[in-house]
């Protein structure tokens, strides 16, 4: 009788070595979103113009997308650690420059430092779990808590800067940074191992450069698209990103050792993993924006008030994520998966419901429901891609799930779900006559037109216009959020059809169910 070799388990040490390493995920996380609050005050006191403000808030998210690729592969090459600790000291040396930048483009450089250094860490992170935690039921239980440290600092981050802003200037929200990279820098020789794959080969120089020109033309794009709409120059952008997205696989094909692995997508397990950890932030991306507008703009909420709203979906969307993580290790991930696609889908068949005259509990009880099966497929998927990928292929398996989950995000706000709602407004509001000339061309825009137009017009046009785009933009709502409970009711068949066969995360595999043998990753200390 073959017998299957019991994984060794993780001890102290390997937790407290995840203790440390969630920090600085929740970190890069947090700097995400901090800067919604701070920017006027950066406005005010460095002087910056509208397009650099646009630059301010979007240069991090864009370098973090654009390097996780190439950090995630060069873990894989010259060891995970050593490149998390030189990102960590990158981070916190530009995160004091950005603190006391004087002039609008230092603090611009310095974000795009801190981008660089913060597409380091997730893959780096990941990649690091993936060899500490052998057991599958100790690796599950590890992969829940660092998706409840990303959440959690997704979450925080207007919270933390409320906080911050309320009491010190502007500056000291780059500072938070600094302790928690110099514990890890402190902590991180001693507590995590070194991890590498010894047959990765060198580094192809040529392949970064191309999926740089890939992945920062598009996703600028198709953030620019959500932004401004289908104009040229967004548009431009993304069709040479793709082009360049072409050349960049086409490349990786034909390389011994490609920058991304592409034969990664041969395990079934893991590509399907991938698929959901894609489309579940596209199918709620372009909810959540349209969701974020209605309470602005149609119930007159202000920023601080959706703030506080949007705590309680928040919350479960964490709470789901580490219940998701517990129930896998006795429950097939295929199941419980469903069950939050269809928690999800049933979330936003809710949020489809809501008008005008409708109270928020009604849009809070579907963004809970909605949260909870998002929480599940996002925390859920991502432990599915690094439990599927070989140990050694570890940083390009996490570069591939973080990158995923941007572009998925960019996906639905901006070209897809974003496209219907706008569309669906546009063919829906109804402009009073006395409202003519430029004035309706920007009311029959967007609804923040609409809403600019409305204030500057007497009534009884002004109102008549402002309720017209109320009605038109609920409209629009209603039918993304219905076209979002049918993909997610699509996601639920996925993820039963083709993760059925993956056992639950505390189950070790029969002797016919173990894969083959794969080169093991080098693991010293």
């Amino acid at each position: 009788m073959t017998s299957v070799e019991v994984a060794p388990k993780a001890g102290v040490r390997e937790w407290v070595a995840l203790a440390v390493l969630c920090l600085p995920t929740m970190l890069a996380a947090v700097d995400i979103n901090i800067m919604f609050l701070a920017l006027p005050s950066v406005s005010a006191d460095l002087g910056a113009t509208g397009a650099q403000q646009l630059w301010i808030m979007d240069i991090y998210g864009f370098l973090i997308t654009g390097f996780l690729v190439t950090m995630g592969t060069l873990g894989d090459r010259v060891g995970r650690r050593r490149v998390l600790l030189v990102g960590a000291a990158a981070f916190l040396a530009s995160s004091l420059l950005a603190a006391y930048s004087t002039f609008t483009g230092m603090l611009i450089g310095a974000r795009a430092l801190m981008g660089i250094a913060g597409a380091a860490v997730t893959p780096s992170v990941l990649a690091l779990i993936r060899t500490m935690f052998k057991d599958p039921k100790q690796l599950g239980a590890a992969m829940g808590i660092w998706g409840t440290s990303l959440v959690a600092g997704i979450v925080l981050g207007p919270v933390v800067g409320g906080l911050l802003l309320g009491s010190f200037w502007w500056g000291s929200i780059f500072l938070i940074g600094a302790p928690i990279m110099a514990l890890l820098l402190i902590l991180g020789p001693f507590l995590v191992p070194e991890s590498r794959n010894p047959a990765a080969g060198r580094l192809d120089l040529v392949s970064v450069a191309i999926s740089m020109a890939a992945l920062l033309p598009l996703i600028y794009g198709l953030k620019e698209i959500g932004r401004t709409g289908w104009e040229v120059p967004p548009i431009a952008s993304v069709l040479a990103g793709i082009v360049f997205l072409a050349l960049f696989l086409r490349r990786q094909r034909q390389l011994e050792h490609p920058l991304l692995d592409l034969s990664l997508f041969s395990i079934k397990a893991l590509s399907i993993s991938a698929l959901l950890a894609l489309l579940a932030p596209l199918i709620s991306g372009g909810v959540m924006l349209m969701v974020i507008l209605y309470m602005q703009l149609v119930k007159g909420l202000s920023p601080l008030s959706v703030g506080t709203w949007m705590l309680a979906p928040s919350i479960a969307l964490i709470m789901a994520g580490g219940v998701a993580s517990g129930v896998v290790r006795k429950v097939r991930p295929a199941y419980v998966l469903a069950v939050g696609a269809l928690v999800a889908a049933i979330g936003m068949g809710i949020i489809s419901q809501v008008s005008t005259t409708s109270g928020l509990g009604l849009l809070m009880a579907g963004l809970i429901a909605s949260s909870i099966g998002g929480g599940v497929i996002g925390i859920l998927s991502a432990t599915l891609i690094m439990t599927s990928a070989p140990e050694e292929k570890a940083g390009s398996a996490g570069s591939l799930s973080a990158s995923l989950g941007e572009f998925g995000t960019a996906l639905g706000v901006a070209p897809l779900l974003g496209l219907v709602g706008t569309v669906v407004y546009r063919l829906s509001i109804d402009v009073p006559s006395g409202i003519t000339g430029g004035a309706a061309d920007a009311a029959r825009e967007s609804i923040a037109g609409a809403a600019v137009t409305a204030a500057e017009t007497p009534a009884p046009s002004g109102p008549a216009l402002l309720s017209a785009a109320q009605e038109a933009f609920t409209s629009g709502l209603s039918i993304v959020a219905t076209i979002a409970a049918v993909f997610f009711i699509g996601l639920a068949v996925l993820a039963i059809t083709g993760l059925e066969q993956v056992l639950p995360q505390g189950e070790e595999p029969t002797a016919a169910e173990q894969p083959a043998p794969l080169v093991s990753a080098d693991v010293s200390d």
